[in-house]
């Protein structure tokens, strides 16, 4: 499926760093009847995902709130330990954001996001995206036109357009 403003997210579940080690996290119940930001980035501990992705969204969360938003998620295709050590480097953990990890690019392929870049060493990688979703369903969307690009899919685009 193209993913496009109206659709619902397929069910999916990611991986999180849990006091036990890596824990399945379902998409479908951090959606619930509940209001959230999913924005998504190439890679972590990558320069642009680094510099001003992540960052956008962490200045940004708070004045998400005020607008109903119950919590903000990172999805990378990367492993849990990752995402646990990028989040911690960030200080996205810090701020409340959820870091989870996409480890086969099962979710990122179900909804068409996927790219690749071998020059790069991305290999089947998610485009840079960021989007609104209530109770399961799409509300709006902004992706990139170019991985290295962060403006429509930054903490400060998304908010401007609710």
């Amino acid at each position: 499926m193209t993913l496009t403003t109206g659709d619902v997210l397929p069910g999916a579940t990611f991986l999180a760093m849990g006091d036990e080690g890596p824990q399945p996290v379902s998409l479908g119940d951090k959606m619930k009847g509940r209001k959230i930001v999913i924005f998504a980035v190439p890679g972590a501990f990558t320069g642009v995902c680094t510099t001003a992705h992540v960052p956008s969204f962490i200045r940004t969360k708070d004045q998400f709130a005020e607008k109903g938003v119950d919590e903000i998620v990172c999805i990378s295709v990367n492993d849990p330990f990752v995402m646990k050590s990028w989040g911690e480097e960030t200080g996205a953990n810090e701020a409340g954001l959820t870091m989870l990890a996409d480890p086969e690019a099962a979710f990122t392929q179900a909804i068409e996001m996927d790219f690749t870049a071998p020059p790069a060493g991305l290999i089947n990688r998610s485009k840079r995206y960021a989007m609104l979703v209530e109770d399961g369903v799409v509300k709006l969307l902004h992706v990139e036109d170019s991985p290295g690009t962060c403006e429509a899919s930054a903490g400060e685009g998304l908010l401007a357009a609710i």
